[in-house]
């Protein structure tokens, strides 16, 4: 999944893909590297991070994906927690709802279950402005699984199937560096779910604590976590860097699949 941010105020690549055309370039370019899913976001949620008038989210999102739609087949994600911006986008062309705060706003999972979209549920703990201050668990894995756990009943019964929905333990949103690695070492346990686990840790602020490295220097770092988590159990991985991503995972499903393995 390559990551497409048409914002200003993103952490990692805010305000280079604003104008149309920019977007429309970069994500072509990633699904020429290989993604098969880019994800497209008009609201940054990096640690700090104020919400997004509608209008404006609506805006940056939807001709992007328009645009994207008309220029390729490959999948199209949607990263929003507004139902207005879910329709607008699966309208236009988008195939997934990609939301942070697991379809828990007024609306959300009705909207996503008359889309007819795949949705991917994240755990989240607070809201991205006040998420990293201080965040505290007595049991990380135990709570982002419970929490999981319920936010697929919750999506089953308002209508969308579990064939539609994949899951996310949400690195970096409310969680220390500690608390993520301890979700990556555990990744397996997420499998209890049954349901396809995204792994989004690309240029994420652990990186700074483990290598020391700036957000634009964190590409072998994020390579070997994405490489981690697929070892794991991760089916999907986010990732800004996606040629050097797909290499990893290939190797790592090399690792996985052994003598099964066809180069593919």
């Amino acid at each position: 999944m390559g990551v497409l941010n048409v914002t200003g105020d993103s952490f990692s690549d805010g305000g280079r893909f604003e104008r149309p055309d920019d977007a429309l370039r970069q994500a072509l370019r990633m699904a020429d590297e290989g993604a098969s899913i880019i994800d497209i976001g008009g609201e940054s949620t990096r640690p700090g991070a104020r919400p997004a008038d509608l209008a404006l989210e609506l805006n940056r999102v939807v001709p992007v994906i328009a645009a994207l739609r008309r220029e390729s087949a490959v999948f199209i994600s949607v990263d929003t927690s507004k139902p207005e911006v879910m329709r607008a986008a699966v309208d236009a062309g988008a195939d997934i709802i990609n939301d942070v705060r697991a379809l828990q706003g007024p609306g959300a999972l009705a909207a996503a279950a008359l889309t007819g979209a795949g949705v991917c549920l994240m755990h989240m703990k607070g809201e991205p402005r006040t998420m990293q201050d201080s965040p505290s668990y007595d049991d990380v894995v135990g709570e982002v699984s419970t929490f999981l756990r319920g936010r697929i009943a919750a999506a089953q019964q308002a209508g969308i199937p579990a064939p539609r929905i994949a899951i996310d333990p949400g690195f970096g949103f409310g969680k220390t560096a500690s608390h993520n690695l301890e979700l990556l070492r555990e990744l397996p346990r997420l499998q209890d779910l049954a349901r396809p686990i995204l792994a989004g840790l690309s240029r994420k602020s652990m990186l700074a604590k483990l290598t020391g490295r700036a957000v634009g220097d964190r590409m072998a770092g994020s390579v070997a976590l994405a490489a981690i988590a697929v070892i794991n159990g991760a089916r999907i991985v986010r990732a800004h860097d996606v040629a050097a991503t797909l290499d990893a995972v290939r190797v790592a499903a090399a690792v996985i699949q052994g003598e099964e393995f066809d180069g593919t």
